[in-house]
């Protein structure tokens, strides 16, 4: 069987079970199992899954996905996300479109502490979502920066999506880690900006909102009281790794009792909250680690029949530059993340596309940091992107669909531009880990 159509026959295969709504895990199960009978020597083949699936759970480099996901469980059961939001909007003084420029640095601070997306991204829907609304804020205004803000937190440590992304691909997790922080911070200024210039423009789309004027001690209470205190846990496993003081892993865990802690002293940390937290945090863990399952071996199957070699040498074989290989990869990951979900992004491309950043000598931080905004961008695309369908389910049904979609076009554009800055200035993905982790 040629190159070809193995490839065909996987990587086609997988993407089809997937875009006919077959769940991750089982896509690549199937695939995986036809590539053995075929590829691995049919019976040994199976047995060579098993083993291969043993191994893929035991890969310590993977601990710090339900530790960092603990982590912002712990935040929302907990109730302290309302803290944060309370000692951010004491702070947001009466500017254009106030209430969502709240929401942008209430989850930038959500992204500092917490590993999921959607977490977030529900969390701020239910909580500030019903509140713009009833003050009059257009649907699209008030909509538009909470899925927005929620796509930021894959790049912002810690990050789940960011140590499976290393995991897979065999890239510095600690680099990903800190390099990630940049472009975050980078988008989350560019979202206030523009919610600040869209809102001075068009005043009916965000209508001045009354605040309370608090003043002295009152002022800052809650800021010092709760954020500063979340914002030192940042500081803690960022510190950690990039001074070589911890392993990721040993960062999470220190992320994940520093936030306990913290709970604990603020008499939040119930144990009904606790369990809750736990559970959350076991049933998504347990979700990526069954999705790993098929990774390893999906990886060894492709390259065993050929198609990972014929495809990187057909590609590079077509004589275009470094740099047109690599906006070609990031196409094809915008391109997929119309259909298919991050994890599956992931599963299917980098298989192909690592050994073409070896063989290229790509900086590999800088290509991950390009790959994770490729993911990003996938969660806020129609139709399918996962922050469109939870804001979907936590807003009210006079926020139709249409609203949502119109709602992350300028942030989209936003992160594609910043997507292109990244691809003409490597330095900006590579300079801070380069400068903490060496």
């Amino acid at each position: 069987m040629t190159w070809q159509l193995a490839a065909l026959l996987l990587l086609g295969g997988s993407t089809v079970l997937l875009l006919l709504g077959m769940p991750v895990a089982l896509s690549f199960v199937a695939i995986n199992v036809l590539g053995a009978l075929l590829y691995l020597g049919g019976e040994a083949g199976l047995a060579q899954i098993v083993r291969n699936s043993v191994v893929s759970v035991m890969n310590f480099s993977l601990t710090p996905i339900p530790l960092f996901v603990l982590m912002g469980e712990i935040l929302f059961h907990t109730g302290l996300a309302i803290k944060v939001i309370d000692g951010v909007e004491r702070l947001v003084r009466q500017v254009p479109g106030r209430l969502a420029v709240v929401a942008v640095v209430a989850g930038t601070v959500f992204s500092a502490i917490s590993g999921s997306t959607i977490a977030t991204t529900a969390m701020l829907g239910s909580l500030m979502l019903p509140v713009m609304l009833a003050r009059g804020y257009h649907p699209t205004m008030a909509t538009g920066p909470i899925m927005a803000i929620g796509a930021v937190d894959m790049l912002i440590p810690p990050s789940a999506l960011t140590v499976l992304l290393g995991s897979l691909s065999g890239i510095s997790i600690s680099k990903l880690l800190i390099g990630g922080v940049v472009p975050g911070l980078i988008l989350s200024v560019a979202f206030v900006a523009y919610i600040v210039v869209r809102a001075k423009l068009a005043p009916r789309l965000a209508p001045p909102t009354p605040i309370v004027d608090y003043s002295g001690w009152e002022n800052w209470r809650l800021l010092v009281l709760y954020v500063v205190p979340l914002i030192a846990i940042f500081a803690v496993v960022v510190g950690a790794m990039s001074g070589g003081f911890a392993t990721p892993t040993e960062s999470a865990a220190l992320g994940a009792l520093a936030t306990m802690a913290v709970a604990a002293l603020y008499r939040v940390l119930s144990l009904q909250a606790l369990m809750k937290s736990l559970k959350g945090a076991t049933a998504i863990s347990g979700m990526i680690m069954f999705i790993i399952l098929g990774a390893t071996t999906f990886s060894q199957i492709l390259s065993f029949s050929g198609a990972t070699d014929g495809l990187v040498s057909a590609i590079l074989g077509q004589g275009l530059s470094t740099f047109a290989i690599v906006g070609l990869m990031m196409l094809i990951l915008i391109f997929l993340g119309i259909f298919v979900d991050q994890v599956s992004m992931m599963l299917i491309t980098l298989p192909v596309f690592m050994p073409i950043v070896a063989r290229l000598g790509v900086d590999p931080v800088w290509f991950g940091i390009l790959f994770l905004i490729c993911m990003q961008l996938g969660l806020l695309l129609p139709p399918h992107g996962l922050l469109l369908m939870t804001m979907r389910g936590v807003a009210p049904p006079e926020v139709t669909m249409g609203h949502i979609f119109q709602a992350v076009v300028p942030y989209v554009i936003m992160s594609l531009l910043l997507l292109a800055l990244l691809l003409l200035f490597p330095t900006i993905a590579t300079w801070l880990p380069n400068q903490l982790v060496g």
